[in-house]
């Protein structure tokens, strides 16, 4: 039972991201990410070729097998020595990330069925399991954690204006917008600062409006950017202390 304790624990340090030294780890960790981009490769072309169907074999057999590797090794991951760690890890943003990556290799086996064949994009998501072997990435995803609460409040606050900007155009310019929905759309492009121009009011009550959307938007970019910028320097700041120490 202890060797097998052991064997595990071993497993569980090799599937993790590598510490300095342990060139087994460090190995897996180069496959993992050559795998995630071999996988992306068919996306890029148009139609089938000799190198498809192999690529997707060989690349859904390694997902496979590192999400079972990972599954089996989740007590530790969890820090919780039952049944339940397995559960628990399962439903982790990680975890989904993995099991989403290996769907598409119901596509391999079933080609007829089209609705099958669309989660041939889930490959897409494989793109995340890169942020697992990037320190970079995983100190944003801290940051992020830390900060998505005064995120969301400005998200709300953002998209209650959004709604309120529409509503007054959609009675403004009738004209313009035909439906609620090109409101939308229109206030939307308009606050985020990326108006396309296909849709513009004419009216000057409009216009002032416009501006208005436009000026908003300069805050709506420059909010969140400075509560991340915050928090990210606080973590580095943080991170720089504990080496020091």
């Amino acid at each position: 039972m202890a060797d097998f304790m052991t064997l595990k624990k071993r497993i569980y340090e090799i599937v993790e991201v590598s510490h300095d030294g342990d060139k087994t780890s460090k190995a897996y960790d180069t496959m993992m990410l050559i795998a995630v981009v071999v996988g992306l490769m068919p996306l890029t072309i148009k139609g089938e070729n000799p190198f498809t169907f192999p690529i997707d074999i060989i690349t859904a057999c390694i997902f496979v097998f590192d999400y079972f590797l990972r599954l089996f090794t989740s007590d530790y991951k969890m820090g919780i020595r039952s049944y339940k760690a397995y559960l628990f890890y399962a439903f982790t943003p990680m975890a989904i990330v993995d099991l989403l990556s290996i769907i598409p290799v119901m596509a391999i086996f079933f080609p007829v069925s089209k609705t099958i064949a669309l989660t041939r994009l889930l490959r897409i998501v494989r793109l995340f399991k890169v942020l697992r072997y990037s320190t970079a990435m995983r100190v944003i995803g801290n940051v992020m954690r830390k900060v998505w609460r005064p995120l969301a409040a400005v998200f709300i606050l953002v998209l209650l204006y959004v709604i309120a900007c529409a509503l007054i155009m959609f009675q403004v310019e009738p004209e313009i917008f035909p439906t609620f929905l090109d409101a939308i759309y229109w206030s939307g492009c308009t606050i985020l600062t990326v108006g396309y121009g296909d849709i513009a009011p004419q009216s000057q009550a409009g216009r002032i409006i416009a501006v208005i959307s436009s000026m908003v938007g300069m805050g709506v970019i420059a909010l969140p950017s400075g509560i991340i910028t915050a928090a990210y320097m606080n973590e580095i700041t943080r991170k720089k202390s504990k080496l020091e120490i």
